[in-house]
């Protein structure tokens, strides 16, 4: 099982206290024995004391700082685990499947064999990235979770990613698929750059020259092998 969050662990501690509390609550209603109902209200004012406490540690032991500091664990563990194999995916199905995509698009002019061409690339990039993620290491000394879960989440992400610029083939008018895939990459790359900013700390422009170049790259290869 995947460890949870601490507002996840203190939101169900919280819950199991308050159904003991009401537990206790409505048995010693129930109940018409004296002294197990004074045992059963001793309890349940227990229970009460043990919220009051948690409140009390919560406000003592937990200042603004130390919020932050889990807060931004918590980022980095979502980052880690999620964010990173899955950009990882995004980028190697965007940008690996550019040169057999258009490759075979300059080559034939033709929207169904580009459409073809693509959706293999793109399923077997997704096969061979999942596999690749899941078997790099299993996550007990890195921290990055479960291997099969990384592994899932790089598969899916690199599939998705040839796949977008591979649907528009679907139109049957070459011009108008070539159009509509070329628009379609350039919105990857751009939600790929927005990526490593918001979630990787890469500087903007940085970000999308790096990912903008090597996309770049990439398709003029296809295209120059296509058209030869």
């Amino acid at each position: 099982m995947q460890p949870l969050g601490l507002e996840t662990i203190r939101k169900q501690v919280g819950a199991m206290e308050e159904e003991t509390r009401r537990f206790y609550e409505s048995a010693a209603a129930r109940t018409q024995d004296a002294g197990l109902r004074q045992l059963l209200d001793d309890l349940a004012q227990e229970e009460r004391s043990h919220e009051d406490r948690a409140g009390t540690l919560e406000r003592d032991k937990l200042p603004p700082d130390a919020r932050r500091e889990e807060d931004e664990s918590a980022r980095r563990l979502f980052v880690l685990q999620i964010v990173q194999p899955g950009l990882a995916g995004l980028m190697d199905g965007s940008v690996s499947t550019l040169a057999p995509v258009f490759a075979a698009a300059f080559a034939t002019h033709s929207s169904w064999d580009a459409f073809r061409v693509g959706l293999a690339a793109s399923v077997g990039a997704g096969i061979s990235m999942g596999f690749a993620e899941a078997l790099s290491d299993d996550g007990s000394l890195t921290g990055r979770g479960h291997p099969w879960v990384r592994g899932v989440i790089c598969g899916l992400m690199t599939a998705m990613g040839g796949i977008g610029h591979t649907l528009p083939f679907l139109i049957p008018d070459f011009r108008a698929a070539m159009t509509a895939a070329a628009l379609v990459v350039v919105i990857e790359l751009a939600l790929i750059s927005w990526i490593r900013h918001r979630y990787m700390d890469t500087p903007p422009v940085a970000a999308a020259l790096q990912v903008g170049l090597g996309g770049v790259l990439v398709f003029l290869t296809g295209a120059l092998i296509g058209s030869s």
